[in-house]
């Protein structure tokens, strides 16, 4: 974080400041930043001058905004860190003094066996007494011990643990501005009063004037000294004061309610939000789009309606549902028996594995770059033509490089006409997110222009899931993850029920997987829309069902425990004959109404493309006492969320469709680890932007790979079809394109742009409009062996 610091002070010195771009839409200075940081100060030496300092000041201003990103990101993992260090020690000592406590209870009990026996009151006091009175000192230190861990919990050992991290906290406090999302300034002036008596060493702070009412009720005895706020207290701890401040900065920072200005993760978002005018006048439309009533009124009525139909109709069916048995309120579903196989299913994928021909990988990249053309997707980032001789074996080259995570040294080593700069160079100059992206939705678009996947799904449901790719423990995206046992990050890919995935991203494993789930509404531009998204456990929270529902989105995760989540009731009055004990708490239809307006306000954001799900959710998935935005969208998630599960608890058919469409995220999974064999699944970059990149590449080389497939899958259902094999509709739906055997990954590294594959099939000739010259002869060899 001092390296962090520094460089923040560095960039601020070199850089012209926000004013300078404030005319310009964020999006051109982003692409100004993009060119700018593909160059090398050569280049930018011999451009024209007001070209060279454009460029220059908007990468600054991107690197300031980074900056700023990484040491937020920095601060609230360490005192996370510090947190959880205090949270063990509590553990360790609670283990210690567990004997105290035994010893205390037995003590306890001979009291009151000495107070309730027959003996005059004179004895029985008497044997109180010389059970309390000779260690009287000692009882009452292990009882204010005792009493102290449970009712502070963690809060007195934090100061052991970060003593060492208070001037750097100080610095990070001082050198990044916090700002307030809300009315409410109290933490924010807390944090000027701490840095203006940050060289005090007295125990004791003096605040006399100064707003306390952000300090939480578990800190309050800690801090205050009192137990009551009642009267303000004249001094406080400055050791635990300004723990609570670093703790509740950290809290804020994460829910929205401080932000960064200049920050591009920790800014504020409501700046992104389409203005009160706009969302006024587009409300009507975007209303009809989304499939909801046009007022709020008129929503949460809807809602209300389907809400108490759906538990009048769980409750009516309940005796006949012999697949869940209710307990002391508490819901138990008996265990999914395994669907029977298709029949016919087996037999036509051994037929099938005996007729795919066996091709090398490299081979099969070259095949779908004649089809579809997806490498005109890549070139310098400012737009002019690339000068580069053979540029589409080139680019195939590098997708295949990083994608495999072979490496650009591995890769010149295996392909001998390229050299490892050159590799290194096309992935820095010419290669982008976005256009990984572009090259991605060319492939699920010609995908779903085939018959075959239309057996195995409709499109129009999804399911998201993450897995892990290793890292050092050296990256800022590093956390230890404890299912995975390993350092790491979250590759998380939303895949269609179809088999293709959709859209790809790199997370830290401690980040929550569902607030991107929702992020296929601004980031996938492919022809396959879906309407319904699965999920795990992590893929849900009741804001994402909130979120969901204005959307136009159904969310149907897979949920651990749910079981412990808890039903809503349309209101207090309602009563069920069969499930009223599910229902624990009463809708707050109030809140929803007042606040609909306000969460319509974000949906239409998201659409217009102002801002990501993601970034919303991300300040939502943390409790704020502050933001009454965080408090409708949970509200209204409780609603659509209780609707789910009371269908998942009526619908056998349900709980079999989210097996299946989540067991096919979990097979992609397999299959992405698969396709980077270089590395075995370890990401060596340690800049930020390149392992994005990383994840992208490999799920544009899956991608490719399953089309390839699919295309010799359809070949050989024309080929059985021809021979007068009859195939059964049903047998095809069994069928999956994530075959491996005939694809040799190893071996032969030859690029040979002279072998020309035979045309698509028929039902796939139309299914990538404005590919180019798919089918032309390219010549070229790029060769190696390994």
């Amino acid at each position: 974080m001092r390296d962090f610091l520094h460089h923040l002070d560095w960039l601020r010195a070199q850089g012209a400041g926000t004013a300078v771009f404030a005319s310009l839409p964020a999006a051109k200075v982003r692409s100004f930043a993009a060119e700018a940081r593909t160059l090398t100060a050569n280049v930018l030496a011999d451009m024209v001058e007001a070209k060279r300092l454009t460029l220059m000041a908007a990468l600054l201003q991107s690197q300031i905004a980074r900056t700023l990103d990484d040491l937020a990101d920095m601060f609230v993992r360490q005192m996370q860190r510090t947190h959880a260090r205090a949270k063990e020690a509590l553990a360790a000592e609670q283990l210690q003094r567990f004997g105290h406590a035994e010893a205390l209870i037995a003590l306890l009990r001979d009291t009151v066996m000495a107070c309730q026996s027959e003996e005059p009151p004179e004895q029985r006091l008497a044997k109180v007494e010389a059970l309390l009175l000779p260690d009287a000192d000692g009882i009452l230190e292990r009882c204010a011990a005792h009493t102290s861990t449970t009712e502070h919990g963690h809060l007195p050992f934090l100061a052991r643990f970060a003593r060492g991290q208070r001037r750097l906290f100080l610095r990070f406090l001082a050198a990044v501005p916090l700002a307030s999302t809300s009315q409410d300034r109290s933490l924010e002036e807390a944090i000027a009063f701490v840095l203006a008596h940050r060289d005090r060493r007295r125990p004791t702070l003096r605040v006399a004037g100064i707003d306390l009412s952000f300090v939480p009720p578990s800190w309050w005895p800690l801090v205050a000294g009192q137990k009551t706020r009642d009267p303000a207290p004249a001094t406080v701890s400055r050791q635990l004061f300004e723990l609570c401040v670093f703790t509740q900065a950290m809290i804020e920072l994460k829910s929205g309610d401080l932000c960064i200005p200049g920050s591009d993760t920790y800014g504020d978002y409501r700046d992104q939000l389409v203005p009160w005018e706009t969302c006024r006048r587009e409300m009507a439309t975007y209303t009809e789009q989304a499939g909801l009533p046009t007022t709020p009124t008129a929503i949460v009525a809807a809602l209300r309606e389907q809400l108490s139909a759906t538990a009048k109709a769980v409750d009516a069916g309940f005796p006949a549902n012999e697949h869940v048995v209710i307990t002391n309120g508490k819901p138990t579903l008996k265990r999914l028996r395994a669907q029977p196989e298709i029949a016919g299913a087996a037999a036509l994928e051994r037929s099938l594995k005996e007729r795919l021909t066996p091709i090398d990988l490299i081979d099969a990249l070259a095949d779908t770059e004649h089809w579809l053309n997806w490498t005109r997707h890549f070139g310098p980032v400012s737009g002019f033509d690339a000068k580069i001789d053979q540029p589409r074996e080139r680019y195939l080259a590098t997708a295949f490089c990083y994608g495999c995570k072979l490496g650009p040294s591995q890769a010149a080593r295996a392909m001998k006409t390229l050299d490892r700069r050159q590799i290194a160079f096309l992935n820095q100059r010419h290669v982008t997110e976005e256009a990984l992206d572009a090259a991605i939705a060319t492939v699920i678009d010609a995908y779903a222009g085939f018959r075959l996947p239309r057996h195995w799904g409709s499109g129009r449901s999804a399911s998201g899931d993450g897995t892990q790719w290793d890292l050092h423990p050296q990256s800022l995206m590093s956390e230890y993850h404890i299912r995975y046992g390993g350092y790491g990050g979250i590759g998380y890919y939303l895949v269609s029920d179809t088999y293709i995935a959709l859209y790809s991203r790199f997370m830290a494993c401690g980040a929550w997987e569902g607030n991107a789930i929702l992020d296929i509404v601004s980031d996938n531009r492919s022809a396959i829309q879906p309407d319904t998204l699965h999920a795990d456990t992590q893929g849900q929270s009741a804001p994402i069902f909130g979120l969901a529902y204005l959307l136009g989105i159904q969310l149907m995760p897979r949920i651990r425990n749910w079981q412990d989540l808890h039903f809503y009731r349309p209101d207090k009055d309602t009563h069920y004959p069969h499930i009223d004990s599910l229902f624990t708490a009463t809708v707050d239809w109030t809140l929803i109404e007042a606040m609909l307006p306000d969460m319509l306000r974000v949906a239409v954001s998201i659409k217009a493309g102002r801002i990501r799900p993601s970034t919303i959710l991300s300040r939502l998935s943390t409790y704020s006492r502050k933001n009454k935005l965080y408090f409708a969208f949970r509200e209204l998630g409780r609603v659509v969320r209780t609707i789910f599960l009371l269908k998942f608890l009526s619908s056998l058919e349900l709980r079999h469709l989210i097996q299946a469409v989540t067991n096919k995220s979990e097979l992609f999974n397999k299959y992405v680890q698969w396709v980077a064999f270089g590395e075995s699944g370890l990401i060596t970059e340690g800049v930020r932007d390149e392992q994005r990149k990383l994840i992208k590449y490999n799920h544009l080389v899956a991608n490719l790979l399953i089309f390839h497939t699919l295309v010799s899958m359809t070949r050989s259902l024309d080929q059985l079809a021809a021979e007068g094999v009859a195939v059964e509709e049903e047998a095809l739906a069994g069928l999956s394109p994530y075959q491996t055997e005939h694809i040799n990954r190893f071996g032969n590294y030859t690029l040979d742009f002279t072998r020309v594959p035979a045309p698509l099939p028929a039902d796939g000739q139309a299914a990538a409009p404005g590919s180019g010259p798919a089918q032309g002869r390219l010549p070229g060899v790029l060769s190696g062996h390994v």
